[in-house]
């Protein structure tokens, strides 16, 4: 509150409402497992940002998280966000079933260990930071900003094969295959 705006009568704590970002995220790798990518465009204020990253050795699905777990490490306060995303793993997987996984020790109804619990753990922490509605889209269907991050994952991806030999990536997709994650 200003110095000229008195405090209400009832003595109640006026909240300002948190911005409003809208965010879309895409992610993917190819071949699956194999080489990947994600991306994310910000919108607020009538700005778009865009940001993208690579990793030699992926699945699909971790990068879908991480496209999401990136738009939110962008945000430097805690936001209302419009989160859009076209892999129902993801909207169902934090939205749902992360209930269950962390009520049974990050294990799925099946007993079985939750795969991508590291991103799924960072994930739920962010998010825990932002008032998210997360919104699912159909993918490849002429959505321009979910089209733009196909766009800029499949950059970061080629970029990515572009400075890493043969041999690096066959490496890498060993050592991530080693590594359980695949």
């Amino acid at each position: 509150m200003s110095a000229v705006e008195p405090p209400p009568s009832d003595g109640a704590i006026v909240a300002k409402p948190l911005p409003r970002v809208v965010a879309h995220t895409d992610g993917g790798a190819a071949p699956n497992p194999g080489p990947g990518a994600w991306a994310a465009v910000l919108q607020y204020g009538g700005h778009a940002w865009e940001i993208s990253g690579a990793v030699p050795a992926t699945t699909n699905n971790r990068m879908e998280i991480q496209a999401a777990i990136q738009a939110l490490r962008a945000l430097n306060r805690p936001c209302a966000v419009e989160l859009h995303t076209d892999s129902d793993y993801l909207r169902q997987g934090i939205t749902s079933w992360i209930h269950g996984w962390k009520r049974n020790g990050w294990r799925t109804s099946t007993k079985e260990p939750v795969k991508n619990r590291d991103l799924w753990v960072e994930l739920d922490e962010l998010s825990s930071k932002h008032q998210i509605d997360w919104r699912w889209l159909k993918g490849h269907a002429g959505h321009r900003w979910n089209e733009r991050c196909d766009e800029l994952a499949g950059a970061a991806m080629a970029r990515q094969r572009r400075e890493m030999s043969g041999t690096q990536l066959r490496e890498a997709m060993e050592t991530f295959k080693r590594s359980g994650l695949a």
